[in-house]
This record gives structure tokens, C-alpha cells and sequence, in this order.
């Protein structure tokens, strides 16, 4: 994906912003307590913060929470739903956060949007001396069958190697390196994912694939026939033709030491 291109997936979720706050999953709790284990406090910075799914996870933990959104209807939506938390416009890179303020920059399906050249630095800046980079990703488990022949019939556009776990340690191995070849600002990198769900039915993880950026940037006729697909392939399947039933997932997580 280009330049332009990622800008273009990575704006495109503000004119969701009340679909992807009712429909995205949060987070594996034993996953967001692994990425802050080696914070060297309790402050954190969710970075991306989109609509707070992960703030929230954050705040239930007990951290002290500031959130970064650089799209005004999600930063709403976020506000709405969390507002005890200290909620900012800005982006990764440029964080509207002093210097050393934080113990731990967090950032919940969302560092693959991050320009690393700029945005390493800046999150170096705000975090304290051994501060903790991580990015969580939610991922389906596609070694679940049924949701293996999900992944091919939605496509790569709606179910990427970023969002399955066959894929996703390659995919994001290197999301904290800058592309431009500038020196790292964080020490080697630690992967791991925790088991996750989430309850849907056929017609609410519909929903929630049409939130996904590739679904988000398709023409309109495209966008219903991929949609057309996944609805007739739930509707045929025998653990999701039927009311309620746990999306098999996995919180992934990347965590890094600032250097």
C-alpha cells in the first residue's frame, strides 16, 4: 500500500464512527495487562484511540488514561462514551502530549497507520525513559474452519493477512520501524496473542466487516456484492446461521522498549 493510499484507508473510518463504536470488539484484558506489564508507571497514552475500545480496556485495568484521535466523529463518539477521560485531537505524528509524559504508548488496530518516520520519534519523545510501545491488533481466528472459508469468501479487501493469526506476526513485525530506513528509536520487538471473542449474529459481523477500512474505501456496488457474499455465506453455515454464536479471535499484541 502506498503513501496515498494508506492516508486514504486510514480517514476513512470517521464516516462510520457510530457503526465501528456499536460493532468493533475491545480487547483481550490478559493481552492490554501484558503490553503494560513492563510500563515503568500507570500512565498511559492510547494512540489512535478511535471511537475507545481499547481506552476502555485501559481505564477497567485501572490506568490513567489520556486519548489521541485524529478523527473529529470518532474523537466523538469516544467522548460520548468514555467522558471521564482525557480526550485530545492530534496523531501519532503529532502528539499533543509534553515531553516524558507518559510510561506507555498504546495504540489498538491502529500503528499500521502510523508514518514511523515521524511518528517514532514522537512517541520516543512523550514517553517516559523505559517507556513501552505496544500495538494490539484484533485478529479472527481462521484456524477455526468456519472461519478459514469466511476469510476467502470476504477477500483480502475485508479479512487481510493483518487480520488473521496465519499472517499476522509477519504483517506487523516490524509496524514500530520507520520505512525510511531512519534508526530505530525502540529495542527488538515481543509478540504474543491471547485468546479473545465476541458474540455477534450473521447480520452483526456483517456489520462489523463493512467498519474495515478496505470495506470502508469500495465503490458502492462492490461494497453490496462483497457484503452479499458474506451474509449468504453465514446464512449457509451451521454455526452462524442461528441467532447468537462467539466469533472465534485472538488479541494480538507487539511490544517494544523505547530506547
Amino acid at each position: 500500500m502506498d503513501k496515498d493510499e494508506r492516508l486514504l484507508h486510514a480517514s476513512s473510518f470517521g464516516a462510520a464512527a457510530v457503526a465501528y463504536d456499536e460493532h468493533r470488539p475491545d480487547y483481550a484484558q490478559a493481552a492490554v495487562h501484558w503490553a503494560l506489564e513492563p510500563a515503568p508507571g500507570p500512565r498511559v497514552l492510547d494512540l489512535g484511540a478511535g471511537t475507545g475500545k481499547l481506552t476502555a480496556t485501559l481505564v477497567a485495568l485501572g490506568a490513567d488514561v489520556v486519548a489521541v484521535e485524529p478523527d473529529p466523529a470518532m474523537l466523538s463518539e469516544l467522548r460520548r462514551s468514555l467522558p471521564a477521560v482525557r480526550a485530545l485531537p492530534g496523531s501519532a505524528e503529532a502528539i499533543p502530549l509534553p515531553d516524558a509524559s507518559v510510561d506507555a504508548v498504546l495504540a489498538g488496530n491502529a500503528m499500521h497507520w502510523f508514518d514511523m518516520a515521524v511518528a517514532g520519534p514522537e512517541i520516543a519523545r512523550v514517553l517516559a525513559p523505559g517507556g513501552v510501545l505496544a500495538g494490539l491488533w484484533n485478529v479472527m481466528d481462521d484456524r477455526v474452519e468456519w472461519v478459514a472459508g469466511l476469510a476467502r469468501i470476504s477477500g483480502s479487501a475485508a479479512i487481510g493477512p493483518r487480520d488473521t493469526p496465519t499472517s499476522w506476526r509477519a504483517e506487523t513485525a516490524d509496524a514500530h520501524l520507520p520505512k525510511t530506513g531512519a534508526a530505530a528509536r525502540f529495542g527488538s520487538p515481543e509478540q504474543v496473542a491471547f485468546p479473545h471473542g465476541q458474540r455477534r449474529t450473521a447480520d452483526s459481523l456483517v456489520a462489523t466487516i463493512a467498519t474495515r477500512a478496505g470495506v470502508l474505501v469500495m465503490p458502492e456496488q462492490e461494497r453490496e456484492a462483497t457484503l452479499g457474499r458474506i451474509r449468504a455465506f453465514l446464512a449457509g453455515t451451521p454455526e452462524t446461521a442461528r441467532g447468537e454464536f462467539t466469533l472465534p479471535m485472538l488479541t494480538g499484541v507487539l511490544r517494544v522498549r523505547r530506547l
